[in-house]
């Protein structure tokens, strides 16, 4: 199922959550929304779902204005963070709920609702639970029957809300990789919300990275990641320093040193801003064009350290990542050059 956002504004008390926002989302393809509190993108899955209606503009479910629509007539599948599961209903009772609801001449047998139960217990890896209740599952269980029950209607698009924000880290990388693979098993047209950067890039086909109510950039996790269009995307999409620089004649100069970076032609000649990944800067010789730093604090992540240096006149604070191969932490003073970066004007 096509979708597609068109202009769409929406309006709390007056208040703007949303400002002109267009987005296409695919057939089969799982979409995420990326962005801080307060970006939007909780607000724009609520309309695609039809628990909101919009101030101004009209969203479309194929070729069907689908903008005064309810939950019902859209067919959606939607799973929030908090599992939303029956406490007082057994596993069965959750996932077969959306069916045994349904009016009575489009409602399944009870036989034709058991049998779907058991295929998508199954299909959620959950086998031999049907009998339970939701305290008796971990979190991660508690979500795999959300997303359970939200299948069993045949849902032409699902919609997840933070859908793994309520469990631990590890459960979380986990139903990561189990997600990926059920979307690709079933082809729903899926759109997640999320403010986690990691669980965008594991998870999409494409990110729409949002701030203050407006799309800031569409694109896979690798043009998002690589090729981000903005400062706040190079920022928020994984871990950035900033460092203020000048442009003058094609090149960029930290105070009154030159840095040897290539392709900056296309920058304006001024004040600019030069964002670094911690993975992209290599540890160098002094050499001309290099910037020299002092380490100022280093802490240990897995087979990496994570080192702060201090560069320039300001003492600007920059990370940098470097192998530990357990050698000792680097100390002192140490020269770097970029080899992954990005340059805005200021």
């Amino acid at each position: 199922m096509d979708i597609r956002v068109v202009n769409v504004r929406k309006e709390f008390d007056r208040y703007p959550a949303l400002h002109g926002v267009s987005l296409d989302i695919r057939s089969g393809e799982l979409i995420a929304l990326l962005g801080p509190s307060g970006s939007g993108k909780t607000t724009l899955l609520r309309l695609i779902a039809g628990l909101e209606r919009p101030t101004e503009g009209a969203i479309y479910f194929g070729n069907e204005d689908a903008s005064y629509k309810s939950v019902q007539e859209r067919n959606v599948g939607f799973v929030f963070q908090q599992y939303a599961l029956f406490k007082h209903r057994t596993v069965a009772a959750n996932i077969a709920f959306g069916l045994k609801v349904r009016p009575r001449d489009t409602r399944p047998s009870r036989e034709e609702i058991r049998k779907r139960v058991t295929e998508l217990l199954d299909l959620v890896q959950l086998p031999g639970l049907e009998r339970r209740f939701p305290a008796q599952l971990s979190g991660g269980q508690r979500q795999r029957v959300a997303l359970a029950r939200a299948l069993a209607i045949e849902p032409r698009v699902l919609l997840l809300d933070e859908p793994f924000g309520a469990i631990d880290a590890k459960v979380r990388r986990e139903l990561r990789v189990w997600l990926r693979e059920l979307h690709d098993k079933t082809g729903h047209t899926t759109v997640f919300v999320t403010h986690d950067q990691e669980e965008a890039m594991e998870l999409a086909d494409r990110i729409v990275v949002m701030s203050q109510g407006r799309i800031e950039q569409i694109g896979t996790p690798d043009q998002v990641y690589d090729k981000a269009n903005s400062p706040f995307v190079f920022s928020f999409v994984g871990e950035a320093s900033e460092l203020p620089v000048t442009v003058s004649g094609g090149k960029v100069w930290l105070d009154d040193r030159p840095i040897d970076l290539s392709g900056v032609a296309d920058v304006p000649d001024g004040p600019a801003r030069l964002f670094l990944r911690p993975h992209g800067v290599d540890v160098v010789c002094d050499r001309a064009g290099a910037i020299p730093g002092v380490v100022s604090s280093v802490r240990r992540s897995g087979g990496w350290h994570h080192v702060g240096l201090l560069v320039g006149a300001a003492r600007h604070k920059i990370e940098v990542q470097l192998p530990a191969n357990g050698s000792q932490s680097p100390s002192g003073r140490i020269t770097v050059l970029p080899r992954h970066w990005r340059l805005f004007p200021r």
